[in-house]
């Protein structure tokens, strides 16, 4: 399969290391069966953890934030998994259409 793309983890230098978990988890769970890679990265002045999609364009898309929340693995797997379902359908993002049905997979 083409590179279509990955996975951007970026989190405080201190995170909360059970959310960092939940939400690293959730990521690879996705990344795996999208076979796209995932990467975490230390950022400076950081309250929450975010999670970015990086296009093989080199456009880094917002697609999850925690923003502080306890929610569960799984929720946070629908909540990335809604948001790649939504950018297929961007232009600029077409190469992700062919994911669509391993998105549209239930959790």
């Amino acid at each position: 399969m083409e590179n279509i793309g990955k996975f951007l983890i970026y989190a405080s230098k201190k995170p909360s290391l059970e959310r960092l978990r939940i939400v690293g988890s959730a990521v690879a769970k996705i990344a795996n069966s999208l076979k796209l890679d995932a990467e975490l990265s230390a950022k400076r002045k950081l309250l929450s953890i975010y999670v970015y999609y990086k296009s093989n364009r080199g456009d880094e898309i917002p697609i999850y934030c925690d923003w502080g929340k306890r929610w569960k693995e799984k929720e946070v797997y629908k909540a990335i998994r809604n948001m790649m379902f939504v950018l297929s359908f961007h232009p600029h993002h077409s190469r992700l259409r062919t994911i669509r049905k391993e998105v549209c997979t239930p959790a």
